[in-house]
């Protein structure tokens, strides 16, 4: 009788056979012979499964047209989950954080231009660097690497910092502050000449719905807000940590609040390799929906959108700093262009730091259209400079952008290489074997 492992053939067969089987073997078991034999092959056609455990999963890496190196790759893994796998290759580890989502993620530490590379899928002996902590300290999330701060979210709205600030500019959904590897901050929360400003957020200015025109952008004058909502998730992991929340624009105009664009947030804070000390990134994904049966209308305008405040040090024409992808220096000049990154940047504590965006070629517009403030740290995309848009019943409106975090002063070069990992991502397939 053919044994695998425990299990005895004759058991695999009755386990696995259809009910009417049974009526049909009690004649068969006159042949034993031949019974054994009908055992054996379904033993051979169960085994792949019984060994499935047993086989190496092996993650395939190319390069693409690119020279990559500390690059974030992320691809469909569906084998398992959890904090407790690594890639393996040639004696070395990586650590590979596998979601529920079905996506797993690792950081890849270098591979050239067209060059492929094959890493087999292994527990992690806890022996990999610590990845990305994150913690609930009353209204706000903070995610830390190694103990040292990186970013916090603003869920609910927190205490107003200033006695002379009117409680209609309480705000929640957003991210401040920044910091640098070195702890530098890079944004602002509530600044004197601009309250209804705050580090990372999102709000459309100009706009029309229903024959209104709500403002959610310049919240002092009552027309529309962005409110949180509540957190759909958060996680920390030896790769990445994050979050997902929801917001809800609220127009005001109309006698009493009318919901008009139901948002999506989904915040990936990246761990920084061990070798990287110049800068850490992170990615926002906002997905928009319209909460009502009319569209959002968004006429031309300068300004709208997903808004960056800078430091406070950086007020003055000349304490802030741009950079864009196109080599553009003049904030002057740069208003109204298009690029696939700008960074703006300045002095904080004495040293130089600064904070640099970068828009994916898939969303609306790319590359998108951008507002450089002429005489204060503010930026924004605004794809509503190059003409009317909308955003309409039943469409889902997506915007993705990743964010780098540094000091010292933007380096061009390295910034396009980090677009193009961000834009052009390696390929990856997964297999068995």
């Amino acid at each position: 009788m053919a044994i695998v492992g425990d299990f005895h053939a004759d058991h695999i067969f009755a386990f696995a056979r259809p009910p009417k089987a049974h009526l049909t073997m009690v004649g068969v078991r006159r042949k034993p012979l031949l019974m054994r034999i009908f055992s054996l092959l379904l033993v051979i056609l169960l085994l792949p499964s019984l060994r499935a455990a047993d086989k190496k999963v092996i993650v395939t890496v190319e390069a693409g047209d690119f020279d990559r190196h500390d690059t974030v790759v992320s691809f469909a893994f569906s084998q398992s989950t959890g904090k407790s796998l690594a890639l393996q290759r040639e004696g070395k580890l990586s650590p590979l954080q596998a979601g529920k989502d079905g996506r797993a993620c690792f950081r890849l530490d270098a591979l050239k231009k067209g060059a492929r590379a094959s890493y087999e899928v292994v527990p992690d002996p806890a022996t990999t660097p610590p990845g990305i902590g994150m913690t609930r300290d009353k209204t706000k999330l903070k995610f830390t690497q190694s103990g040292q701060p990186r970013l916090e979210y603003q869920a609910e709205p927190g205490a107003l910092p200033r006695d002379d600030i009117k409680t209609i500019f309480t705000r929640g959904g957003y991210l401040h502050p920044i910091l640098t590897p070195a702890g530098r901050m890079v944004t602002d929360d509530f600044p004197p000449n601009h309250i209804h400003h705050h580090g990372v957020w999102w709000a459309w200015t100009h706009t029309e719905f229903e024959g209104r025109k709500p403002d959610f952008w310049n919240m002092g004058d009552g027309k529309g807000r962005v409110d949180f909502v509540a957190l759909a998730g958060q996680w920390d992991g030896p790769v990445h940590g994050g979050f997902q929340a929801r917001h809800r624009f609220e127009d005001l105009t109309a006698g009493k609040p009318i919901t008009v664009l139901v948002e999506h947030w989904e915040v990936t804070v990246f761990a920084a390799s061990s070798r990287e000390k110049a800068w850490w990134i992170f990615d926002l994904t906002s997905e928009q929906t319209c909460a009502a049966n009319h569209p959002l209308k968004l006429p031309q305008y300068h300004y709208g959108g997903l808004g960056l405040r800078g430091n406070r040090a950086w007020n003055g024409k000349e304490n802030c700093h741009f950079l864009t992808s196109e080599g553009e220096t003049d904030r002057v000049q740069g208003h109204a262009t298009r690029a696939r990154w700008c960074d703006m940047w300045g002095e904080v504590d004495g040293a130089k730091a600064g904070i640099a965006i970068l828009g994916h070629p898939d969303n609306f517009r790319a590359p998108q259209p951008m507002r450089l403030h002429p005489d204060e740290p503010f930026f924004c995309y605004a794809p509503q400079q190059t003409g009317d848009m909308e955003i309409k019943p039943g469409e889902l409106y997506v915007s993705r952008y990743r964010f780098v975090v540094h000091d010292g002063p933007p380096n061009q070069a390295e910034l396009d290489r980090l677009w193009n990992d961000f834009a052009k991502p390696p390929t990856v397939s997964v297999e068995e074997k």
